[in-house]
């Protein structure tokens, strides 16, 4: 698909808008999501529709049976009269149609452009490996895409994977899982740096304590000190004492980038 005239010029938006959307489904971005099904990814009305019933367990209206404007307006009425979170379950369940269908390198499109267009619109998710994760801020964002690209990469699915679940217990609604978030980003550290020494057995701690040299003073004593707070904080719970979001989030970066350093330098070390 060619560039348009705002992307290919760089008239993009030079600051993203603030996250503004999480917990609702305002007209406007539902009417984006079908436009972008329809006119973006070439997508006939009745496959939008068959999606869209599927989403939302009704039977399409056989009285409808011309794509426009009949089985269109259909969909547009089906999208409208969606509970807000059945919105965010079509556009994965689109996802996991397209990776089904004869072309699934058309769901990569439709991953692209739905994230290109919740940045747009200030919509707090994002699609990853075909499900939405809360989306944060910029820097928290490329911190996590990062980790991820950098723990594939080293060939160190473990640690990808706490990554993940970590973005999972963030994403989850109405009641995030600080706690497991906080677990299992520091799980995806401890998991990373085990390899990077060859040390299996080691914890954390352990290990910034045998192996001075891993991670650069002082940040070691940084690393160290969050593994106190992780530990307090997603292993051994104080009663009154729950982390905030805002902690929780900040560990999550945290663990991410130093996953990234520690990945990169595995990745150094084996070229030599």
């Amino acid at each position: 698909m060619a560039e348009r005239f705002s992307k290919r010029l760089g008239f993009a938006q030079e600051e993203q808008p603030e996250v503004s959307i999480r917990e609702d489904a305002p007209q406007h971005v539902r009417e984006a999501i079908l436009i972008l099904a329809e006119h973006d990814l070439d997508l006939r009305p009745s496959t939008i529709r068959g999606v869209l019933c599927n989403t939302l367990r009704k039977i399409p209206d056989s009285n409808n049976w011309s794509q426009y404007p009949n089985i269109w307006w259909e969909c547009e009425q089906l999208m409208s009269g969606a509970p807000w979170y059945r919105v965010y379950d079509f556009v994965e369940n689109m996802h996991e149609t397209l990776v089904k269908s004869s072309e699934p390198e058309r769901a990569a499109t439709w991953e692209r452009l739905v994230n290109e267009l919740f940045v747009e619109l200030g919509v707090g998710w994002q699609i990853v490996e075909g499900q939405l994760q809360i989306r944060g801020p910029e820097g928290f964002r490329a911190a996590v895409e990062t980790a991820r690209q950098s723990l594939d990469e080293a060939k160190l699915p473990t640690a990808h994977g706490e990554i993940h679940e970590a973005m999972k217990d963030l994403s989850r609604r109405p009641d995030p899982d600080l706690t497991g978030a906080i677990h299992h980003a520091m799980s995806a550290l401890e998991c990373t740096a085990r390899e990077c020494v060859e040390d299996p057995k080691a914890t954390l701690g352990d290990i910034i304590k045998k192996y001075p040299g891993l991670i650069p003073k002082p940040l070691d004593t940084a690393i160290a000190q969050a593994w106190g707070f992780a530990s307090e904080m997603g292993r051994h719970i104080r009663e009154g004492r729950n982390p905030t979001y805002p902690e929780a989030e900040y560990i999550v970066g945290i663990a991410a980038a130093t996953c990234t350093y520690l990945a990169a330098k595995m990745q150094e070390a084996r070229k030599q």
